[in-house]
């Protein structure tokens, strides 16, 4: 037994309250080294008279079930229940070779009844329901839809930007305009109810000079070319009407160059009201410019990347910190808005994030904050900052193994329960899951214009805990590389669009929405991982439903057994999975 590879942290993401009732604990441990696992569990007090009473340990003991597998790690996981709101643990661990260990919280010893009652458990002296990580139920149930505004729909010209150019009528770029605006974006509610959307995301919105609107001039304000704080509210009152949330995105890592409060620092330098609403290294500020407009050298502050119009805003000012908080309550207060998407969430302070939390959580119990961390978020949504991340790291998985198959089935496999082990079933309920965003090459394009390919790896994430996401333009079949080419023009000629595509997500989404209990809830079960055949089969169940979905990778043609009605399918014919097919059924 490796007793090096056995870890448990309590009080984290393998020892927390699962809902009301419902205690998880979690053991790691290395691949295919144990045979059984069992949970040794009670009150620590038990029927003592006092703590000191060193009479026989009143305890209980479960089987630990071993849930999920890595390349390198087992994950053996116990659900129980703790009247006392009390409790101390320990392990009891059988190797391969039958030889017996126990693991407390402070060592590892040999199995023995007398070493039982010498344990020096895990503990967790109270179980606080105001601590244990809440999620919003809705979330599990909403399907997004991430819009950038410039380029969804031009609802109103009358408001265009000057040099505004006729729709797609070029290759977009970093600099040029086409319209888009939120009345376009109402008048396209009905298209997206059709399509089964019940969640809009909105790249931002307010006043801002560049095109993608992530150098904010003015939080509290509409951008001019994107219509006014009324057509805004339209648009949230017309989501709602639907069934839609609205989700906003807020930049505060930094603000844009052409903002009051840094045109003020340029201006009056250390004398400015604003100089420490900014990490200003040396007075006046000043950088070098380069041939790219994104990029300075010699930059006297601090700044998003190195792109010297986007100086970092100072988060542990209190003065910078109400601001924002204004900015933040301002948008639910007013516009009943349901959600922030949080731009750039991991390069700010904690202490901020907390107290965002708290602010916006205290308007709307159920508001849902997510932020953009590339890599792992524990550290933000397990202490009450986001209910979730963009969670890249786990749909990243899923592109290397089945549109790049750069990394085998396996390793797809293993990643993906490694990354689920990192966070509370409730937190992995509501991370947004996404193929393709506005930061990254669009889907079709990473699948080479393979549309067989793109649904299979639409379908497997839709199949996956956490709230899925489509970036706009993909249910039309429409591609694109790296920013700015990511960033088209929406399709709206119908001849142009892809309408087998349209309907094949359009299916999707109703399934995930019909199943969204099962699917964000439900156990995952790999069936089939070969790679030989490049064949997988995942099964989720809840409560005695079950779905599976097998999908054919590979070259050969894949028989499968006993399926007469499928809910959703791809090249499947008599019984057998074609190259480059699906299939999803209810068990």
């Amino acid at each position: 037994m490796e007793i090096s590879a056995i870890y448990h942290r309590p009080d984290s993401e393998m020892a927390y309250l699962v809902n009301e009732d419902l205690f998880q604990i979690r053991l790691r441990t290395k691949h295919n080294d144990l045979k059984k696992v069992e949970l040794l569990y009670g009150d620590p007090y038990g029927t003592k008279v006092n703590e000191k009473d060193q009479s026989e340990w009143e305890h209980n003991v479960l089987g630990m079930e071993r849930k999920f597998q890595s390349e390198y790690h087992d994950y053996w996981i116990a659900n129980i229940k703790v009247p006392t709101n009390r409790l101390q643990y320990a392990f009891r661990l059988v190797g391969n070779n039958g030889n017996e260990y126990l693991y407390d919280d402070r060592k590892v010893v040999k199995y023995t009844d007398e070493a039982v009652q010498k344990l020096t458990c895990f503990r967790m002296p109270y179980l606080h329901q105001i601590d244990r990580i809440k999620t919003p139920d809705w979330v599990k149930k909403t399907v997004w839809y991430q819009i950038f505004p410039e380029r969804f729909a031009n609802g109103d010209p009358q408001n265009d930007p000057q040099g505004t150019l006729p729709w797609g009528s070029e290759a977009p770029t970093r600099e040029n305009f086409f319209g888009g605006d939120l009345r376009g974006i109402t008048q396209k509610l009905d298209y997206l109810k059709d399509l089964g959307i019940n969640g809009i995301y909105l790249c931002p919105i307010f006043t801002a000079s560049s095109n993608h609107k992530y150098d904010t001039i003015d939080y509290f304000n509409i951008d001019p070319s994107f219509g006014t704080k009324e057509d805004f509210k339209e648009l949230v009152d017309q989501a709602h009407a639907r069934g839609m949330r609205v989700m906003l995105d807020a930049v505060f890592n930094h603000m844009g160059d052409f903002s009051m409060q840094w045109q003020d620092v340029v201006k009056n330098g250390e004398k400015s009201h604003f100089a420490n609403w900014f990490h200003i290294k040396k007075f006046p500020v000043s950088y070098k410019k380069t041939k790219n407009n994104e990029f300075a050298t010699d930059i006297t502050y601090e700044v998003f990347a190195n792109t010297p119009h986007m100086p970092k805003i100072n988060t542990a000012n209190p003065e910078v910190i109400d601001y924002l908080l204004n900015i933040a309550t301002y948008w639910i207060k007013q516009f009943d808005i349901d959600a922030w998407r949080l731009d750039v969430a991991n390069e700010i302070d904690h202490h901020f994030w907390q107290k965002f939390y708290q602010a916006t959580h205290a308007i709307k119990p159920d508001f849902y904050v997510v932020g953009e961390v590339w890599h792992s978020a524990q550290e933000w949504v397990g202490h009450d900052e986001f209910d979730a991340a963009m969670n890249y790291p786990y749909t990243e998985s899923l592109i290397q193994g089945t549109v790049s198959q750069e990394i085998t089935l396996k390793e797809m496999v293993s990643m993906l329960n490694e990354q689920l082990m990192l966070y509370r079933d409730q937190t992995n309920q509501v991370m947004l899951n996404s193929l393709d965003t506005h930061d990254t090459i669009r889907l079709l394009r990473l699948c080479k214009e393979n549309k067989d390919l793109a649904r299979q790896a639409l379908t497997l994430m839709f199949l996956q805990p956490g709230s899925p996401c489509i970036y706009y333009g993909t249910e039309v079949g429409m591609t694109g590389g790296f920013d700015p080419d990511n960033r088209r023009c929406m399709i709206w000629d119908s001849p142009q669009q892809d309408q087998k595509m349209y309907q094949f997500i359009q299916k999707l989404i109703a399934f995930r929405r019909e199943n969204s209990q099962l699917l964000s809830k439900g156990e995952i079960r790999w069936l089939k991982v070969d790679d030989v055949h490049k064949v997988i089969e995942i099964e989720r169940q809840l409560n005695g439903q079950k779905v599976r979905g097998i999908f054919n990778f590979g070259q050969d043609r894949i028989a499968v057994d006993g399926v007469d009605s499928p809910i959703l399918n791809q090249n499947f014919e008599d019984g057998h999975l074609q190259p480059q097919g699906l299939i999803i059924y209810k068990n």
